[in-house]
């Protein structure tokens, strides 16, 4: 007792060895402390003793104990409570009805214990709290102790180093774990199976040193000791602190999510299958154009559903001919259309370069799967595996050095018939391909495959176009007396249809010259039939020596035989002789007039109506033509654009006339070049005649 000084710490320091810092749990008590001397009397009152019994020290020092706190009717009963005490018959403990300065009473709970000083005097020590607190305090711990064990989160406390002080069942369960294999252990010692032990440490001494809670931490793995199937859980991380703010450790609960976060995986994956769905609806089939199709369909599915995809079409789909399902001896042959990768490996050097035709065999599995008609799944590639997908031996060794986990192949099939294939490798996915993939490439394939089959038929489509416009159109100039000739024609871009566009130079009788350039409205073998129709009905009609409007009179009635045909059309006869020609419009641009020294014009012409109208007269205009004079004759195709006016068009071609010494074949070039864009919707048919001086006889 002597060596506290009256501050009360005496010699006692903060971090000396073996003193806790104050227990708040005695302070929710508010305990009590009273000594009695061997009389009774009170010799010491603490201020916890005045709070619970409401006397004063002043009031309750040296006064019998019994006669100041108990009622006058338990008098007695407390003197013989105090004699046996202070007989060395033992402690005494219990509950007793105390007596308050206030005059009410209140249930208080005892302890009472004998004392010996160093002379041999005896004392009495009291210690007392409100029953009432005590008791709540008791049910408090009780339940708190009941919910903890039965609790379905799993709940842990810790010690201010982190370690282990109490695990509730549920946790033992989550973490595969007794509790003696928790209780004393840190974090990283206890959870060393969890590849983020490290990680939950540090954000419990985050919690531990700021005081602010971290809730609902997602943490994945696998239990200790139970199965190796992936778990998930949600963490929350409170510091716990004693009623004075000292802080006694942390408290954790888990709670495990794995099947709200199965199901949300899967919901997520979904929103992926369906997202890209709508991608590929929106992505594939931009264009009539074969090669991009395929290369749309490579993109969509890389990364999303497979690391490596190609697109093959079986060769014999592009030549036409039909497709018949052979039988499981035969091989197959493929022509590589597109090949997308996620990253550069060696499987992508093991596929097939775009362009390439390939020989598969027979036992191929891609062979098999354009056969059957059905998809075709190894889940799990194994080495024996390989050389059922791969081409050969070397590409079987370029596949193995990539490390192929799994590969699928699905047909593509469009009204009925098998074109070519989808080909998927996942080498870095650790996933397998599994029934919702091949479900989703099936979607994927099927949709791609009626955009592939309207691409090759627009190819044979635009092909035959093509060969036919050729065919119809003249491929050398004739010998034209008194007149040279240049002459270009220009498909339309590659993606949009053959056009109706058509032009001639023909020899009429008596050294004239009849130039030509017609344009049939719409595009694709129709309008290319029509121009072929159209322009041998010119042929035939100008070796008749019609003046234009009679020519045209005649083109507009066959034009009207034709279903759904119009057209416009330029004529001019060119007579050497008379240094003369006649032009006559049917709806067209009109020509484009150049004379040496003088700036190039547009004729000013009747326009007329395009053929097939009907029933409206066409006229035409004498225009002289000295050796030199230059006249143009041109489609809409090379002036028309959809984002610049019609006259701003016209200003550009005039400009690029105003040079009239440059060759007539160097003039058609320079025109196309600088008025044609690579990605124009329509064709253009382009003459160029320049007078010249007859022989002499």
């Amino acid at each position: 007792m002597g060596a506290i000084d009256g501050a009360g710490t005496g010699g006692i320091r903060p971090g000396m060895a073996g003193v806790s810092p104050p227990s708040g749990l005695l302070d929710v008590l508010n305990v009590a402390a009273v000594v009695l001397d061997s009389e009774g009397r009170v010799a010491l009152w603490s201020p916890q003793a005045e709070q619970l019994f409401g006397w004063t020290a002043e009031e309750a020092l040296g006064r019998p104990a019994a006669r100041l706190l108990a009622a006058n009717e338990h008098v007695g009963l407390v003197t013989e409570l105090f004699a046996r005490v202070m007989g060395g018959a033992g402690d005494w403990a219990g509950a007793f009805p105390v007596r308050r300065r206030d005059g009410t009473t209140r249930l208080v709970e005892f302890r009472n214990m004998r004392l010996l000083d160093e002379h041999g005097e005896m004392y009495a020590l009291g210690i007392a709290t409100d029953r009432t607190r005590l008791r709540q305090l008791e049910r408090d711990l009780a339940l708190s102790a009941r919910l903890v064990a039965q609790s379905p989160i799993g709940l842990a406390v810790l010690d201010t180093e982190l370690r282990y002080v109490l695990v509730n069942p549920t946790l033992e369960r989550i973490n595969g774990l007794p509790a003696e294999q928790h209780i004393g252990r840190g974090v990283r010692e206890a959870l060393a199976f969890l590849d983020d032990a490290e990680a939950a440490e540090s954000a419990m001494r985050q919690v531990l040193a700021t005081g602010t809670p971290l809730l609902e931490q997602f943490t994945a793995g696998r239990t200790h000791g139970g199965d190796r199937t992936e778990h998930a859980w949600s963490v929350s991380y409170y510091r716990l602190e004693d009623a004075t703010g000292r802080v006694l450790g942390l408290a954790t609960s888990v709670v495990d999510v794995t099947q709200s976060h199965r199901a949300a995986i899967e919901i997520a994956r979904s929103r992926r299958r369906l997202a890209l769905i709508a991608d590929a609806t929106v992505r594939i089939g931009t264009t009539l154009d074969l090669d991009q199709t395929a290369r749309e369909l490579a993109d969509v599915v890389v990364p999303e559903l497979a690391d490596i995809a190609a697109v093959d079409i079986l060769d014999s789909v592009l030549e036409g001919r039909p497709t018949l399902r052979s039988s499981a001896h035969e091989p197959a042959v493929f022509r590589a259309l597109a090949l997308a990768a996620a990253y550069p490996s060696d499987a992508v050097r093991a596929a097939d370069p775009p362009g390439d035709i390939a020989r598969y065999a027979a036992d191929r599995l891609v062979t098999q799967s354009v056969t059957t008609g059905h998809p075709v799944l190894v889940a799990h590639v194994q080495a024996q595996d390989i050389s059922r997908i791969a081409r050969d031996s070397t590409a079987a060794d370029l596949l193995s050095r990539a490390g192929l986990r799994s590969y699928l192949a699905v047909p593509l099939i469009a009204r009925g018939e098998v074109l070519g294939a989808l080909d998927l490798k996942r080498t870095r996915n650790p996933l397998p391909f599994n029934d919702d993939d091949i479900v989703l490439a099936g979607e994927l394939a099927a949709r791609a495959a009626v955009c592939i089959d309207n691409a090759r038929w627009y190819r044979n489509a635009h092909h035959t176009a093509l060969a036919l416009q050729h065919h119809l159109l003249p491929h050398h100039p004739p010998p034209t007396p008194g007149l040279e000739v240049a002459y270009r024609y220009r498909p339309a871009a590659a993606s949009s249809e053959i056009g109706g566009d058509w032009f001639d130079a023909i020899a009429g009788p008596d050294d004239t010259t009849v130039l030509v350039v017609g344009d049939v409205m719409g595009s694709g073998i129709n309008a290319a039939a029509s121009m072929g129709q159209l322009r041998t009905a010119t042929r035939t009609l100008a070796e008749l020596a019609l003046d234009p409007p009679q020519v045209l009179h005649q083109l507009d009635h066959t034009t009207a035989a034709l279903e759904e045909t119009i057209a416009t059309c330029v004529y001019v006869v060119y007579d050497p002789h008379a240094a003369r020609c006649r032009v006559a419009l049917a709806g067209h641009l009109p020509p484009v007039l150049i004379r040496a020294g003088r700036q190039p014009r547009l004729l000013d012409l009747p326009t007329g109506a395009p053929l097939g109208v009907g029933g409206i007269p066409f006229e035409s205009t004498a225009i002289a033509m000295d050796p030199g004079d230059q006249l143009v004759l041109y489609t809409d195709g090379l002036v028309e654009t959809r984002d610049q006016p019609i006259d701003e068009r016209l200003d550009l071609l005039l400009t690029l006339l105003a040079d009239t010494g440059r060759p007539l074949e160097e003039t058609c070039d320079r025109l196309l070049d600088s008025l044609r864009r690579t990605d124009d919707h329509d064709d253009v048919a382009l003459v160029i005649a320049r007078a010249r001086t007859l022989p002499t006889a």
